[in-house]
């Protein structure tokens, strides 16, 4: 491998420049992202020390290089890969067009369109039937603060606006810049066929915090978003139709 190579290699890895003096890597992992391998770390770690063999030997090792990775904000892999999250979260509303994750879901309650959909525009109803939600405040009349439950006993808070609205139809919004977590989507109401009610169907676009490590923690500890939006739909169905839910299990 040649001298200039290996010189690069090894700064990258290890902190070290071709004198071999420390050189601390400039901060390249955003804030949650931080947050999100401190905590996911510190899980791995904690595990990892209940394990025999091979794992009992991995496990320790790949969580002491996350919480690493979320105190000092340097990832080796950014570096060498040229990437870098640490960016202004200011600039950013809402996810931007190739970032993040989708998913739609949709349910038939047995309300007309305009019931459902004042019920749903009540932001402060919302935590009644999303079970990670803990309290949605609204603002005024376009802008909300909202409080959520994230994995391993995590919190996360965002403010959001709604961008658009139309009365017995549907409710569009997005996060506003400097939130925990980067969201937009909507909720449409439209009449079920032969009149029977309302088909109720989420479009929902958000970037965790961790982007994909984020993700892949929550699946990790069973915090689907896709299954837990379905929930939230059941909920509300029961709401609706019966008058009645049962508390959602608050993390």
């Amino acid at each position: 491998m040649p001298t200039s190579v290996a010189n690069v290699v090894a700064k990258n890895v290890t902190g070290l420049g071709s004198d071999g003096e420390f050189e601390p890597l400039p901060a390249n992992v955003g804030e949650t992202e931080r947050i999100a391998s401190a905590v996911g770390g510190a899980a791995l770690l904690g595990y990892g020390l209940t394990c025999r063999g091979l794992l009992g030997v991995l496990l320790p090792v790949a969580g002491g290089a996350l919480i690493l990775r979320g105190v000092t904000g340097s990832c080796a892999c950014y570096a060498a890969l040229g990437v870098n999250t640490n960016k202004d979260r200011s600039e950013r509303a809402g996810v931007e067009a190739t970032a993040g994750h989708k998913l739609t879901e949709s349910v038939t309650v047995n309300a007309p369109p305009d019931e459902a959909f004042r019920f749903w525009r009540r932001l402060d109803n919302l935590p009644k039937f999303m079970s990670h939600l803990k309290e949605v405040r609204s603002i005024d009349r376009t802008r909300s603060h909202w409080v959520a439950a994230a994995p391993l006993g995590m919190r996360v808070e965002w403010d959001a606006e709604v961008i658009n609205e139309e009365p017995g139809r549907l409710i569009a919004w997005r996060s506003l810049p400097g939130s925990d977590v980067d969201t937009a989507g909507s909720v449409h109401f439209r009449r079920a066929p032969g009149g029977r009610g309302t088909v109720v169907r989420v479009e929902l676009k958000y970037d965790p915090p961790a982007g994909k490590l984020g993700a892949w923690a929550a699946n990790l500890f069973g915090e689907a978003p896709e299954q837990q939006v379905r929930d939230d739909l059941g909920r509300f169905k029961t709401l609706l139709e019966a008058g009645e839910i049962a508390a959602p299990a608050r993390r």
